[in-house]
């Protein structure tokens, strides 16, 4: 089977991403690995895609999106990186270059091969891991992982794979339409951004598997109720099933809190984090400011607020007043705002 394997992300992340794909490399060789790439190189960076550990980088401009610039504008980092994802599943899947499209964020890492994911796909054509596949019992995990889950999505799309034909590919197409209308962090109206799509896909779709397998997309939610063991031979176990991929989301102190929180004696998950930070380590850039993200601000380096693209986003006038909002000067959005009473 051919596999095209992609992550989206920006320059502030890739360090996460190269340890991703270098952790796919080792197990999956054969893969196609692509960077959907949503920013600019940062000043001082000399960004090499032939000297990364991955095939090729798309670019935003690449996905064929209608009035760019200021669709861009109305999504903030998350958004974007998230709004991204189905437009380019969809091209990949339209390309008829692959058997097989799997998306892996940033910020996850190969621990085994994927090789029952693989065959999965020969009997399935979309596949999907949910946060939780046991009940959780004590009152701290049930507000911590259960309710979160009910407000941002009963699956993570931190992980997501489809055959590129049949209901894969039709997935695809509905996924992308969605994400490129309606890809907000707006949980109050119902949105967060691609994860609550998803919730209906299994009403929606056949040939649909919910992964319920332990050693997939292991993540601070799913501790509580996931014991991790590593044995003499250096084989990392989940509740006795192999570890395949690890989703080491928020590093620093949030992920560190949550961590010791569901962890707690397992000692072997601290290993594990312990290992991926090295990693992280290893794969940072200094050249790369952190947190950049080239579309965070406007032309003349002023940052731009979420009040700003959710007010752009909301009224149409304004879309069609500035088709490219991050301009500055005389006659611009930026213009306007600051011109508006307060």
């Amino acid at each position: 089977m051919k596999v095209l394997c992609y992550s989206s992300f920006t320059f502030s992340y890739l360090n996460r991403a190269r340890v991703l794909f270098q952790t796919v490399r080792r197990f999956h060789p054969d893969w196609e690995l692509v960077a959907l790439m949503v920013d600019e190189p940062p000043p001082g960076f000399d960004f090499y895609p032939a000297m990364e550990p991955f095939d090729r980088v798309v670019w935003p401009g690449d996905l064929e999106i209608p009035n760019l610039r200021s669709w861009l504008f109305k999504h903030d980092v998350i958004e974007i990186s998230t709004a991204v994802k189905g437009p380019f599943m969809r091209q990949a899947c339209a390309a008829g270059a692959h058997d097989a499209v799997i998306y892996l964020d940033p910020d996850t890492a190969l621990l085994a091969d994927l090789s029952p994911l693989v065959a999965w796909l020969e009997d399935y054509d979309i596949l999907l891991t949910p946060h939780l596949i046991e009940p959780n019992h004590e009152r701290s995990a049930i507000l911590d992982n259960d309710l979160s889950a009910s407000k941002t999505g009963i699956f993570n799309l931190g992980f997501c794979a489809v055959r590129t034909t049949g209901e894969g590919a039709r997935f695809a197409d509905w996924w992308a339409e969605r994400l490129l209308n309606f890809c907000y962090d707006d949980i109050p109206n119902g949105l967060f951004v691609d994860q609550r799509w998803c919730d209906h896909a299994p009403a929606l779709f056949d040939r649909l598997k919910v992964i319920r397998d332990p050693g997939y997309n292991v993540a601070s939610w799913n501790l509580s109720t996931r014991t991790v063991a590593i044995g003499k031979d250096g084989a990392i176990t989940v509740n006795g099933r192999p570890l395949r991929f690890w989703h080491f989301t928020k590093l620093g102190p949030t992920g560190d809190a949550m961590t010791r929180r569901y962890a707690g004696g397992n000692f072997e998950v601290y290993e594990i984090w312990n290992w991926y930070k090295r990693q992280i380590d290893e794969t940072t850039d200094p050249a790369i400011p952190a947190r950049w993200w080239a579309y965070g601000v406007y032309a003349d380096g002023a940052a731009i607020a979420k009040a700003d693209r959710v007010l752009y986003r909301e009224r149409a006038d304004l879309q069609t007043a500035f088709p490219d909002p991050f301009q500055s000067g005389l006659g611009t959005y930026q213009q306007w705002l600051a011109e508006q009473p307060r």
